[in-house]
């Protein structure tokens, strides 16, 4: 059985070989287990993570590199990733050590149990307090509108069987997170305690406007946050309308009650905030649209090593281009043949 690791790699040349090899050692002591890895850089700024990966490349035969031609973040970097993995399995970690390669033995036990996609969840997350804090409101949040099964946990450290990749494939969106798509694709889930690494070396490159940006991302996999707009709708505009009734009833009982200037401004305010909220969550669905709707790409592939080819380049494609030209071209000859046979 081959298991296919896809490892995005940012500002990693000095870690990414040892995630390699220790990942192998491992590997190779685990019956009936081949590994390939497809290692994605994208497009960090220190200018030599790629070359570490073309060495692993030259060194390794089963080592894939890919090479962004811009930073597209981390989940569109595992997808283009998935286009390009071979095996009967495929695991997604980190390069920096944090999710480390002894752990995943406990992942290949819990697939052979049956389950078709696996998350690890940390028994101690080597996190700070405020990012752990951040990260858990935001999970709250993000997986509770999109229904996730009771009990189950995600995280970066996965494996699952190859047709729940090739059906995130399938996905044309650029704007990506691959774990709600994951769990869209199956039910059969589990969960298995693993050990959360320090880093072997640097600090997070997470920011937190990657981290906002990838929390804004949920808003693809559900309308969640159109309904709760709509019940907010109603439930100020009845709320308005009782306040009205009840000024006007008390001004005709009481003609001397005056006009509150201060508790006008506040409803004002209060009313416009809610407005403008509601306008950003529907600018957020409308501006993913008009983006897919304009192909914006989910990656470009700027080089690749040990990736099949077509004569014409990196088999991992973006989306969208390759195959819908061909499809677009076969279509035109046969309606040529078609007017041809009219004749």
């Amino acid at each position: 059985m081959l298991l296919s690791i896809v490892i995005p790699c940012y500002n990693s040349a000095h870690m990414i070989a040892q995630v390699v090899e220790e990942s192998m050692k491992v590997i190779d002591g685990i019956d009936g287990l081949r590994c390939e890895f497809v290692l994605v850089n994208d497009h960090s700024p220190d200018g030599i993570t790629y070359g570490a990966i073309r060495d692993l490349a030259r060194k390794y035969p089963n080592v894939k590199g890919i090479d962004l031609a811009r930073n597209f973040g981390q989940h569109n970097a595992i997808m283009a990733g998935l286009h390009a993995v071979s095996g009967d399995l495929v695991m997604g970690m980190d390069d920096d050590m944090q999710t480390h390669p002894s752990q995943i033995p406990a992942f290949i036990e819990k697939i052979n149990e049956g389950y078709d996609l696996v998350f690890g969840i940390y028994k101690k997350r080597k996190f700070n307090a405020r990012k752990n804090l951040i990260s858990k409101i935001a999970s709250s949040i993000m997986w509770g509108a999109v229904g996730r099964q009771k009990g189950l946990q995600s995280s970066n450290y996965w494996c699952c069987r190859r047709y729940v990749t090739d059906e995130v494939i399938r996905d044309r969106g650029y704007s990506l997170y691959l774990e709600m798509m994951m769990f869209r694709t199956t039910a059969n889930i589990a969960n298995v305690e693993i050990e959360h690494f320090d880093r072997a070396e640097g600090q997070s490159n997470y920011t937190f406007k990657k981290g906002f940006k990838l929390f804004l991302a949920f808003m693809n996999y559900t309308v969640l946050p159109l309904r709760v707009i709509t019940i907010m709708g109603m439930l100020f505009a009845a709320g308005g309308f009782i306040g009205a009734l009840v000024v006007f009833v008390r001004k005709l009982l009481d003609p001397t009650i005056p006009v509150g200037w201060s508790s006008l401004m506040c409803a004002m305010l209060l009313l416009f905030g809610v407005t403008f909220l509601c306008l950003g969550i529907i600018g957020e669905y409308v501006g993913n649209m008009v983006l897919n709707q304009n192909c914006q790409p989910q990656y470009v592939i700027r080089d690749s090593v040990n990736l099949e080819t077509d004569g014409q380049g990196a088999k991992a494609t973006a989306p969208g281009t390759a195959p819908d030209a061909k499809m677009h071209a076969q279509g035109s000859k046969d309606r040529e043949k078609k007017m041809t046979a009219g004749e």
